[in-house]
């Protein structure tokens, strides 16, 4: 009984890893533990009986806490949206678009999966969309297969990190930082992470042609009457709306002052890329609908579907992560607007049925519940944690670490990348995060950079072979049997299990190198965020005496007929000392 008084904290994170070991669910063990250990360390006078007592008030914290409100909002916009037929359409045209080039379905899967990602922001939902409408088409044209399987499921996880990611939205929540920060920190380096997979189909298009071959001629469908591919229409189409969209970005000092009604001298990355997004989609929407409406034949088939296709997801993201950027809406108000932008793209769609919307109700309360209770008992094993000094001994054990604040860094990164062969990322945000966001706080370590350099090295947890989640999703609907092939009629192999693991490796190390750059490059991230103005407290404390030493009966008897005694005021210049 001594050693374990003597050891509380140590001993009690052990008791979780064998809870955890034992095979019991993560919200339970986290909760059973707590509960467990609140009695030992009552009963051994670690800490008094009081602390219990102070457990429904956290319950009750976490129910009213309306940031959370965003998980729910965002899983109904994410599943309405794939239930709806939108990843089938984006995948269908922008495979058109780039189908002539060799990797060209790889592209198109890897910016249709951050679209995806921009606006279902779950991860299962991405990775079973183009794993049953690409994969088919993929291997019909002669794609490699481990590519094929790493491109898909590394794709899908980009919802992990590109806003609005559901896991954004927790790590804010479990280290008291902002979401629209934590939103605008890890819009870049999402995108980058994007970049890295291009680059990667790029480098193999060049090194092994035939593992991505092009789309055959045959299968390009969207031509015109004469034969024309309607590439030049589109170019144009494109230059024009880029144009556009270079422009604003560019002037955005001078929208945001008209805007605001006062000089704003600079603006963030993000925003300039939102509002120039957005504006480069108006112009080409507006252009496709006078072309529809008059008939004049200013755009092709191709540049018309793709305007069509890709204006409405796009104006979605603008809808949701515009407004949060620019600070009209919360992430809050944002996902309950994503969700009924949704449902009014479902609706204009002719999707949205009483089956659909019964299925992503069912499943948005199921994913929002879990989370719940994930975080219900992570609250109380924290709770206890934290009244037997854990943090101190966490901390300690942290001071130890050879090299500072990078030995700190490698430490927790490393720590991560193997925890999360055996946890996923909302469990490693329950459970890791709390315990660390204390330490690099009080190592000067900016949160909302450290929270998006986790989240892109929890993201590794759905690749990691044999027990990535990704993985698995796209074990369920790739084929495991020889099947036959729809168009061509062909006997085609299946998919094995070890070609999908050998093919998630080259994009885990793609992951792990966004982790090395974002600790090398801190301003990917913090080079969105504003910059906070420090306020000079003993200028304030002296104005504030100054204006209360000229109020009417402050030190004057003849004012107010007496003097204004101050009740116990400290002997001091400063009335906040």
């Amino acid at each position: 009984m001594d050693f374990i008084a003597s050891n509380f904290a140590p001993v009690m994170f052990g008791g979780l890893v064998v809870f955890l070991i034992l095979g019991f669910p993560v919200a339970f063990s986290l909760g059973a533990c707590g509960l467990l250990f609140g009695a030992i360390g009552v009963a051994l006078n670690v800490f008094p009986s009081a602390i219990l007592s102070v457990l429904p008030l956290r319950l009750i914290g976490i129910m009213s806490n309306e940031t959370l409100l965003a998980v729910p909002f965002f899983t109904l916009m994410g599943l309405i949206l794939e239930r709806s037929g939108m990843a089938e359409d984006l995948l269908e045209t922008v495979g058109q678009v780039f189908g002539p080039l060799r990797g060209g379905l790889a592209l198109a899967v890897v910016l249709v999966g951050a679209m995806l990602a921009a606006t279902t922001g779950v991860v299962a939902a991405s990775v079973i969309s183009m794993g049953l409408i690409s994969m088919p088409i993929m291997l019909r044209y002669g794609y490699s297969r481990s590519l094929t399987s790493g491109v898909i499921a590394a794709s899908g996880t980009l919802a992990q990190i590109i806003p609005p990611s559901l896991v954004l939205i927790v790590l804010a929540d479990q280290m008291g930082t902002s979401v629209g920060d934590m939103y605008k920190g890890a819009f870049i380096p999402g995108f980058a992470l994007m970049g890295l997979y291009i680059l990667w189909v790029m480098v193999l298009a060049m090194v092994r042609p035939s593992a991505v071959p092009a789309l055959p001629p045959e299968a390009r469908t969207f031509r015109d009457a004469k034969g024309h591919t309607g590439y030049t229409s589109l170019s144009v189409l494109a230059l024009l709306s880029g144009a556009v969209g270079y422009s604003l970005g560019t002037h955005m000092e001078a929208v945001h002052s008209w805007w605001l009604g006062e000089v704003v001298e600079s603006v963030p990355t993000d925003e300039r890329i939102v509002v120039a997004m957005c504006g480069g989609v108006f112009v080409a929407w507006l252009v496709a609908v006078v072309n529809r409406v008059t008939r004049m034949g200013l755009l092709s088939r191709l540049a018309e579907r793709v305007t069509f296709v890709l204006i409405p997801p796009l104006l979605l993201i603008f809808l949701v992560l515009g407004t949060i950027f620019l600070g009209v809406a919360t992430p809050t108000e944002g996902g309950a607007m994503g969700a009924m932008g949704a449902l009014l793209m479902a609706v204009l769609r002719r999707r949205l049925g009483w089956d659909l919307l019964k299925q992503a109700l069912t499943t948005t309360t199921k994913l929002s519940s879990f989370v719940l209770f994930i975080l219900i008992g992570a609250t109380v094993f924290s709770m206890v944690f934290q009244a037997a000094d854990g943090p101190v001994w966490v901390e300690h054990l942290m001071a130890k670490l050879p090299g500072g604040h990078i030995g700190f860094l490698v430490f927790v990164n490393v720590m991560i990348f193997f925890l999360a062969f055996f946890l996923d990322f909302f469990e490693l945000s329950f459970i890791v995060v709390p315990v660390l966001a204390p330490i690099a706080e009080k190592m000067g370590i900016d949160l909302v950079w450290f929270g998006v350099l986790l989240a892109v090295n929890m993201q590794t947890s759905f690749m990691h072979p044999p027990f990535g989640f990704a993985l698995f999703y796209l074990r369920s609907v790739a084929p495991d049997k020889p099947y036959v092939d729809a168009v061509t009629g062909k006997t085609m192999e299946p998919v094995t299990t070890m070609q999908i693991y050998k093919g998630a490796i080259p994009f885990l190390v793609l992951q792990l190198t966004m982790v090395a750059l974002l600790i090398a490059f801190p301003g990917l991230v913090t080079g969105n965020l504003e910059k906070q103005s420090k306020v000079d407290m003993e200028a304030a404390g002296a104005q504030i005496l100054q204006g209360l030493e000229s109020a009417p009966g402050f030190g004057n008897e003849n004012d107010l007929g007496g003097s204004l005694e101050l009740p116990n005021a400290p002997d001091t210049k400063n009335p906040f000392e």
